[in-house]
């Protein structure tokens, strides 16, 4: 592979990595802020509204620092990416567009009305601000995924006189069948996130004997909203966007599973190590024909192997795709395994003096990034060797005026203000997590919102 376009790659990757750990928060609190603010609409206790207000403060501080490490991405689509933007611009700078004018602007300014304008409001208007966030939040997120489900499965376009590809039906674009079940997907990701967060606080409250109401009420809606995030993340979510990508990826699928040799009834790898060299999984367990049947519904159907592709054609890392959704199927699992004893605990009473429980909540708390991380390495990495799918390959999309010095040097700037940027993260939401639920006017918040309004 050629140094620059790696850097490139590198570059983009690291950017993009650490950009989406604050929007995949704000996507799955913003779900259960509102859940919090009908709970203040339909019971006097002020409870609900402190908590609604306490996540509000952590969601400012995720969208802020969403927004700053969201805008060099769009740089990038320029500098690193040039070749891509003249061959794809005219394609996907529709739903780029339409997410920084509609629905960032949606999210934004509803999300000042919520911080600031709850004196000025009457309960349901500011009921209504949150719902407003809500929306222009996975409003946001639909556009994204639009238009990476166009580089997934290009629809909608013609190519041009000048070679570039032309946006020719809007509506196949937004309304691409790989973008509904890759958002369905990718949002119950992000939901998961935002309820072992939720609940991961409300563990650190009860488990260090503070703030015991306002922890119950986290560990309670966190515990509920992830069992049902879980649960859809698996199914229906996770089976139609893997039959979605058998049927038009079937190479992806074949690199996913390691499945170096097509066959009826192929088993399902549980655990194994892919070995390039010999065209094989060493010390595979393994379920047979599961993969089959999860595939196609038929325990004899026939899975396309590696073999039955041109090796040009193979994903170029075919190991660490493996393991990336190997990672994202496993912590998947073990997710619904701990909401599942969650919430039976709940029901039965006994979660909030269930300490060992308590300590498994709290230590998840890396896990769900992790998970949304492998996800989408699976997705990014199962779509080379193209940039956009069986149309323009990833070799002859980067800048090929910007050499790999200087894409290094720019990629180790970006490392240590992205450094800097996670500090200030992790003390702002630290400060807010000690300071509590009943801190309304903390300084912290107040930043937050004047941040996010300028």
């Amino acid at each position: 592979m050629d140094s620059a376009l790696l850097i490139h790659r590198l570059h983009f990757a690291f950017t993009v990595t650490f950009h989406y750990l604050f929007p995949q928060l704000t996507m799955g609190i913003a779900p259960l802020i509102v859940v919090l603010k009908t709970l203040a609409l339909r019971r006097p206790d002020p409870i609900y509204n402190n908590a609604a207000r306490f996540w509000a403060r952590i969601f400012g501080i995720n969208f802020v620092l969403g927004v700053v490490t969201g805008i060099p991405m769009e740089f990038q689509f320029g500098t690193n990416w040039s070749h891509f933007s003249s061959f794809a611009g005219g394609v996907i700078g529709q739903t780029l567009a339409m997410e920084g004018m509609f629905a960032f602007f949606l999210e934004s300014a509803f999300l000042g009305l919520f911080l600031y304008g709850e004196k000025r409001l009457s309960p349901k208007a500011h009921w209504w601000s949150a719902v407003a966030v809500f929306l222009g939040s996975w409003l946001s997120g639909y556009f994204i995924i639009a238009t990476d489900a166009w580089m997934q499965s290009p629809v909608g376009y013609s190519i041009g006189p000048n070679g570039s590809a032309q946006l020719s039906s809007f509506w196949q674009l937004v309304m691409n069948p790989w973008a509904w079940w890759q958002y369905a997907h990718n949002m119950s990701g992000a939901g998961i996130t935002g309820a072992f967060v939720m609940t991961s606080v409300g563990a650190f409250y009860l488990l260090g004997r503070k703030h015991l109401d306002y922890g119950k009420l986290f560990v309670k809606v966190g515990v509920i909203a992830g069992c049902v995030f879980c649960i859809l993340q698996l199914y229906p979510t996770g089976d139609g966007q893997g039959r979605m990508i058998a049927r038009q990826q079937p190479v992806t699928l074949a690199a996913m599973e390691a499945l170096f040799t097509g066959q009826p009834g192929a088993p399902l790898i549980i655990i194994g190590q892919p070995n390039m060299e010999e065209r094989k999984i060493d010390n595979p367990i393994q379920v047979p024909n599961l993969l089959s049947f999860l595939t196609y519904k038929r325990w004899e159907a026939e899975v396309k192997g590696l073999n039955q592709f041109p090796q040009d054609q193979w994903p170029q890392n075919i190991p660490l795709l493996y393991y990336s959704y190997h990672i994202m199927v496993g912590l998947g699992t073990i997710f619904i395994a701990i909401m599942v004893v969650s919430v039976f605990l709940l029901w039965r009473g006994k979660l909030f003096n269930a300490r060992w429980m308590l300590w498994v909540l709290l230590l998840s708390l890396p896990f769900p990034y992790i998970a949304n991380t492998a996800g989408w390495m699976t997705a990014e990495l199962g779509r080379q060797p193209w940039l956009v799918y069986g149309v323009m390959r990833t070799a002859d999309g980067y800048s090929k005026t910007v050499s790999a010095g200087n894409g290094m040097f720019t990629l180790l700037g970006f490392m240590g203000m992205y450094l800097v940027l996670g500090i200030l993260f992790l003390f702002l939401v630290r400060r807010e997590i000690e300071q509590g639920p009943e801190a309304v006017g903390s300084p912290a918040g107040h930043a937050v919102a004047e941040a996010v309004l300028t």
